[in-house]
């Protein structure tokens, strides 16, 4: 047996703690990555222009959006009259791969022990890191989405702020997040089969309840605290900020994103290694 699946005693308790969760996840840095390059890989295993397609995917999608707002419906984000007409489609992209990247990991989580039984019941697996391999495979699609993005700001501004280096920082505090929901929604998919269907209308919902198609002006004042309730307006908003307007991002607000982040993931990963020992009997 590989020394990356070696446990100690299968009846001790599963360790909770936020050291224990980095320990685990360095201790299998190799068997992540060699699983998350399978999962991209295979995604487009039988294809004719295979791995090319996470290139053309975001390439047509950010080419119907720029054609749709900026030609059939003419819509301009700002009231500024200095806004380019492909301004729109650009920055609403922006929201559409931050929304992608939370709702992929989402959406697959309830299903993930479900489709992985035989890492349940016929070898010692470290069952917390496929989370984790979602969450990969997903930045990996989410960064060749922003390289697009980038590409098309060039294209259409002739240049790019350098605050686009800043974009992986702002991003870290929802990958923190969705790791944490994920870690729950893959033991809850276990025991609970409806977990699926839900967290993919929740998801749904949340697109719209975030500033993705309309920004955050555009609702009454009375309504925008529920708006800045959902967890994607913060992130949405920063990641607009640095790749867009060229602006720094909310340092204080992202702190106290992070901590909130942090406490998600780890009650996450808590609630995932407590209820584990119980996925054999239900499977």
């Amino acid at each position: 047996m590989p020394s990356a699946f070696q446990t100690t005693d299968p009846h001790a308790p599963a360790p909770t703690s936020l050291p224990a969760l980095a320990a685990s996840l360095w201790r299998h840095r190799a068997l992540i990555l060699q699983l998350t390059r399978r999962e991209v890989v295979g995604r487009y295993k039988g294809s004719v222009m295979g791995m090319a397609w996470s290139f053309f995917n975001p390439v047509f999608m950010l080419a119907v959006y720029t054609f749709v707002f900026s030609v059939v419906f003419q819509a301009r984000w700002g009231p500024g009259s200095n806004e380019s007409r492909t301004q729109f489609a650009v920055v609403l992209f922006v929201g559409m791969i931050v929304h992608g990247l939370f709702a992929e990991v989402l959406n697959r989580s309830p299903g993930l022990i479900l489709a992985n039984t035989n890492y349940v019941k016929k070898v010692p697996f470290p069952l917390e890191i496929l989370p984790v391999v979602s969450m990969g495979t997903a930045l990996f699609h989410g960064f060749v989405s922003l390289g697009v993005l980038l590409l098309a700001f060039f294209l259409f501004n002739g240049y790019l702020h350098w605050s686009v280096l800043l974009a992986p920082l702002v991003l870290l505090p929802l990958v923190v997040l969705t790791l944490g929901l994920a870690w729950l929604l893959a033991s809850m998919g276990v025991f609970l089969r409806d977990v699926g269907q839900t967290i993919a209308i929740i998801t749904m919902v949340m697109m719209f309840l975030a500033p993705v198609f309309y920004p955050v002006t555009a609702l009454p004042p009375q309504y925008r605290p529920w708006l800045m309730a959902n967890p994607l307006t913060f992130i949405i908003e920063q990641m607009r900020a640095v790749l867009i307007w060229g602006r720094l991002p909310d340092w204080s607000g992202l702190a106290l994103y992070t901590l909130a982040a942090t406490a998600v993931a780890w009650a996450g990963y808590a609630w995932f290694q407590k209820t584990r020992k119980g996925f054999s009997d239900v499977l």
